[in-house]
């Protein structure tokens, strides 16, 4: 089994820290329902199983814009215009954008699945990663952290230690 990496350089711009240059702001829309995300691609996601577990998304699902959204996730391959072009399946499974962009990609040639599957990544697990790093976090050398770079087929993973610490020195909160 070989281990896939997250996308996201470990140094960006010359220093390994990430900060976001977006204003936090909540959207409110007209049912008064908060929009923090956007999805795009919905045909692609159906297919992204590639043979694995199905995804359980509804056929009665149609995209929705929401132009402000802060963060769209999209299934893309290759060189999909970001300037970080995937490898195939390969060593690269997914990135996200520095903070402030919002753009989320998994890469469409992996095999994904919804939770521990043997042969496929969790889209979950990559997910709380990536959004991560949306927050302001950098690749952790914890191995059990959500954070670390690197993840397994057939692995999930939740919060750890190293990670509510990060998230804790980024809003300086210290309780």
């Amino acid at each position: 089994m070989t281990t896939r990496r997250c996308g996201v350089a470990d140094i960006v711009n010359g220093t390994i820290r990430m900060r976001s240059s977006k204003k936090r702001q909540q959207h409110k829309h007209q049912n008064g329902a908060s929009h923090f995300y956007t999805v795009s691609h919905y045909s692609t996601l159906k297919e992204a199983s590639g043979g694995h577990q199905p995804i359980p998304i509804s056929d009665a699902m149609k995209p929705v814009d929401y132009t402000n959204a802060d963060i769209t996730v999209s299934f893309e391959t290759g060189d999909h215009g970001d300037g970080f072009p995937f490898d195939g399946l390969g060593r690269t499974i997914a990135h996200a954008s520095a903070p402030g962009d919002g753009r989320f990609h998994y890469d469409t040639d992996e095999p994904w699945a919804v939770g521990a599957t043997k042969d496929a990544f969790d889209l979950e697990t990559v997910a709380l990663h990536e959004i991560g790093h949306f927050l302001g976090l950098d690749h952790s050398s914890v191995e059990c952290a959500i954070m670390y770079a690197y993840i397994d087929r057939g692995a999930t993973k939740g919060l750890h230690g190293d990670d509510i610490q990060g998230i804790k020195a980024l809003c300086n909160v210290w309780a």
